[in-house]
């Protein structure tokens, strides 16, 4: 399920939207020409580690690898972080909203978590769902 066309898109939003939300949340908690410099950290810092630390066949080639549950904790604390950023700067609604869409996109894709908690990513050139090899 977690490798079907709508919900590799509905992920895609959703990491683009935390980054949107670190954005404007350091926009917003920030003040002064320091909002500036907080801004692109919020959004780089995050940014760099989703793309630096993966686990092979997962979306990409992975700079550093690292095991599932590195990768998985990773996944929690980015979108962890932009809930409770959004909550904190006082968009709980929105805060409320994305960490919903987030929780129905792991439920969705509890092939992959289940891969990632054991450590056993999809196999290269794998088609759409299909199970890892052994």
């Amino acid at each position: 399920m977690s490798q079907r066309p709508w919900n590799l898109a509905l992920r895609f939003a959703l990491e683009v939207t935390a980054l949107a939300a670190f954005g404007w949340s350091a926009w917003t908690l920030g003040s002064g020409p320091i909002r500036f410099v907080l801004v692109v950290v919020a959004v780089a810092v995050p940014a760099a580690i989703w793309a630096i630390f993966r686990v092979p066949n997962d979306g990409g080639r992975p700079i550093v690898t690292v095991p599932g549950i590195v990768r998985l904790a990773i996944e929690t604390d980015y979108f962890g972080a932009a809930v409770a950023l959004l909550a904190v700067a006082g968009a709980v609604l929105p805060a409320v909203l994305l960490g919903g869409l987030v929780l129905a996109h792991y439920l969705l894709s509890w092939d992959r978590v289940a891969r990632l908690l054991a450590n056993s990513p999809l196999a290269p050139g794998a088609p759409f769902g299909a199970p890892p090899r052994s």
